[in-house]
């Protein structure tokens, strides 16, 4: 096999499968000539075109007791056709062992579906919506869930979902969270994952988890923006009517979780508002206190109470999350951008990009560009 070929599908694991379904028997990877007269070049664009093409696939696997709520969030983000948005949006499947399923509502609800856990195969994300913390997994889906690690695949769970990919040791040496109600559960029961009970998600590679409920939400805007972008993001936020980003490191016990409206009789809430629009402009607790007509220290105070992070790391947050927006949507240099989001200078936002992002903010430029072109 073609040492290029050879490397775009290695770095292609998740997709590998399925490309080569779709691509037809005649295109797979076992039968692509190795005389070297293909240009290799074209051959790996190609692929990559025909990888763009296709949409990445969530399955979310189910069974007795599943949380509409939790699996209505993955429904609402990956189920809906928003390819107004991105063309192809997600292809989005739910997968049980036997159907229909009962669900935890009270009011006899079940849900019936074709899918069974064959088609986790597929997948390049599995979501977990919750999971029964006293039901032991078939061999069966702990035997697809490891498979689906192996080649590559996005692992989400939502609330008690974790003890789902715990059972199947995907957890073991990773930093996990869960539902509060069940932390030391989990703790207790898996002493090799390590618990983070005070967050709302956690990102550690490839495995995602978040805490209960309304931090699915929460975890699944996290996984479209890593995919489409801060404003693909923020446009699902928008048709959900939730805030566009609640950051992962953020406490599940806070006094608001969701901030009310602004009012002209809410100092603080519309400091958080004037703050947004000032964000290239030095900001400290000091200035934002004054404008809420309190002291630092109060301000400070209530400011964790209400969102749950430090004034300084919402800051940076909201200063990363513009700095996302205008590299997606415009040219401007990166040392305009830095100084329009507040960084000063191309090197600090370089480093607190990378530190939340990942990566470079040229690297991450390229990056969507070359997905929307594609």
């Amino acid at each position: 096999m073609p040492a290029m070929f050879d490397v775009v599908m290695r770095t292609a694991v998740p997709w590998r499968g399925q490309w080569a379904r779709s691509m037809g028997a005649a295109c797979a990877p076992q039968t692509i000539p190795t005389s070297g007269r293909l240009d290799h070049a074209r051959m790996v664009s190609a692929i990559l075109l025909a990888m763009a093409a296709r949409p990445h696939t969530v399955a979310a696997v189910i069974d007795h007791g599943v949380s509409p709520f939790e699996l209505g969030v993955a429904c609402e983000v990956f189920g809906l056709d928003r390819s107004e948005l991105v063309d192809p949006w997600y292809r989005f499947l739910i997968c049980t062992a036997a159907s229909p399923v009962r669900t935890k509502s009270s009011g006899g609800l079940t849900i019936d579906t074709p899918h069974r856990l064959d088609a986790l195969a597929e997948a390049d994300t599995i979501v977990v919506p919750m999971w029964n913390v006293d039901v032991a997994a078939s061999d069966e889906l702990l035997a697809a869930l490891r498979a689906a690690d192996a080649r590559g695949a996005r692992l989400v769970s939502f609330c008690s979902g974790a003890f789902l990919l715990a059972q199947a040791g995907l957890l073991d040496g990773r930093r996990a969270t869960t539902h509060w109600m069940y932390a030391d559960r989990l703790i207790e029961r898996f002493p090799a994952v390590d618990v983070d009970p005070d967050v709302l998600y956690v990102v550690d590679g490839r495995v995602l988890t978040s805490a209960g409920t309304a931090a699915a939400i929460d975890l699944c805007l996290h996984v479209v923006r890593a995919d489409h972008g801060a404003e693909v993001a923020n446009a699902v936020a928008r048709r959900m009517v939730v805030p566009p980003h609640r950051d992962g490191g953020q406490a599940q016990f806070i006094s608001a979780p969701v901030p009310a409206p602004t009012t002209i009789h809410d100092p603080f809430h519309t400091t958080l508002d004037w703050a947004l629009e000032h964000l290239d402009e030095p900001l400290t607790v000091e200035v934002l206190a004054r404008r809420a007509a309190t002291s630092p220290r109060t301000f400070a105070r209530r400011f964790v109470a209400v969102t749950g992070t430090t004034p300084l790391q919402w800051l940076l947050r909201q200063r990363v999350l513009l700095a996302q927006r205008l590299l997606e949507t415009t040219d401007e240099a990166v040392e305009r951008v830095a100084t329009q989001c507040g960084f000063g200078t191309a090197a600090g936002l370089r480093v607190h990009f990378q530190r939340q992002v990942g990566t470079s903010p040229m690297a991450y430029r390229r990056t969507f560009r070359q997905a929307r072109a594609s």
